[in-house]
């Protein structure tokens, strides 16, 4: 594995979102841009546990450090930092994006909520936006705990996703 200094390390963001129904944004920094997935029921730290996670289209860099409240249109609602951190491509010889091309990939997160081996698989018989996101059987996992129930808040404010939308 290539353990690199950590400041040379891809960003990632998982906000946490109240559009239409709540649900939690993946987004991996590739390329000048956050590769971006829609995770309804938000992560897991069990690694029995496999997520939906739906690729949409890419957000730019600078939304990462975006928390507040989007007004009007697609996504309104309440957008909160719930973790962020750098992360590691386990494959150093591809790119993320060769990674995704081929339809897996396996990262290292190191995040203040989600730490060690995640993995990304695309779902074949669905469409191609369809993907699982999992927890990998390491030191990190554990099936005792509901990481998104045990720290609901904003890891950049604090804040609840309620909070955020009182003025």
């Amino acid at each position: 594995m290539n353990h690199k200094n950590f400041h040379s390390l891809p960003i990632f963001v998982i906000h946490k979102h109240q559009a239409s129904s709540l649900h939690y944004d993946l987004r991996l920094e590739e390329g000048g841009v956050l590769k971006s997935w829609a995770i309804p029921k938000g992560p897991s730290t069990n690694s029995d546990i496999k997520r939906l996670a739906i690729q949409v289209p890419d957000h730019e860099l600078s939304y990462a450090g975006f928390e507040g409240v989007i007004e009007k249109g697609y996504g309104a609602g309440p957008v909160l930092i719930w973790d962020t951190g750098t992360f590691e491509n386990i494959h150093p010889s591809h790119s993320l994006s060769e990674r995704l091309e081929k339809g897996s990939t396996t990262l290292i997160f190191h995040g203040e909520k989600l730490r060690g081996k995640y993995m990304l698989i695309r779902i074949r018989l669905s469409t191609p936006h369809s993907w699982l996101f999992f927890k990998g059987d390491d030191e990190h996992a554990r099936s005792d705990y509901s990481i998104t129930d045990e720290e609901p808040y904003s890891v950049l404010s604090g804040k609840s996703i309620e909070e955020l939308t009182k003025r």
